[in-house]
């Protein structure tokens, strides 16, 4: 791809704003990778970044001399690819280990208080909060540690908590063989919170219940445990 090609599509859609939202809305939860635009390469991502980053800091009136801001763009890059977008890339997404469930335990495993620490698609800036994920087993255990793993890949990619949430979810049926599972989210959106309307008292809640968490007794002893 060349430093200065504009991009004019979007998975194959046209850039009209109106064509992008209708048909983006229609595309799998996994969404959106532009795969004609792709580049697997981590070291050639990071050039392009670091490239275009430093363009903007020249454009905002920045001094690139400084000693303080003259890493800057290549910190960007390196941030960008490694760490708070590396769930773009699918080399990145955990491989999941189940075990028997030897111990025969056939009541809810809860995990709560998860770290989300996202990004919103929206202005690139983070969404902070906590996941909780229940399941039941189907005859296989993950070790929780992947838990933790899945909601982070997920969470490492520009992001609306709606589309987060149904991922997780639809990880962790696919990885436990499983319908049983539930996913709770409750995140402060620093868009609402550092811009607009400013408001920083505000949290979104999202959810996902499936199998047997559809159930009101199965859905109010998952919640009773969030309490």
């Amino acid at each position: 791809m060349k430093q200065h090609e504009e991009i004019k599509t979007v998975n194959g859609i046209g850039t009209d704003s109106k064509e992008i939202n209708g048909k983006l809305f229609s595309l799998s939860i996994e969404k959106l990778l532009n795969t004609k635009e792709f580049i697997p390469d981590d070291e050639t991502k990071m050039k392009l970044i670091s490239h275009h980053f430093k363009q903007i800091m020249l454009i905002l009136g920045l001094d690139l001399e400084d000693d303080s801001l003259k890493g800057t763009p290549d910190r960007v890059a390196k941030m960008y690819v490694k760490e708070i977008f590396k769930g773009l890339n699918p080399e990145n997404k955990p491989e999941i280990t189940l075990f028997e469930n030897k111990y025969n335990y056939k009541e809810m495993l809860v995990e709560k208080n998860i770290t989300v620490y996202s990004s919103c698609e929206h202005h690139f800036v983070p969404i902070i909060g906590k996941a909780h994920v229940a399941y039941f087993s189907s005859g296989k255990v993950i070790g929780l540690s992947k838990i933790n793993r899945i909601v982070q890949y997920y969470c490492k990619r520009p992001q609306v908590q709606e589309r987060l949430t149904e991922q997780i979810a639809e990880a962790l049926k696919e990885a436990l063989h499983t319908e049983n599972v539930a996913v709770m989210i409750d995140a402060t959106h620093l868009c609402v919170a550092s811009r607009g309307v400013g408001d920083v008292n505000s949290t979104t809640i999202t959810s996902h219940f499936s199998g047997k968490f559809k159930t009101e007794e199965v859905k109010k002893e998952f919640l009773s445990f969030l309490r």
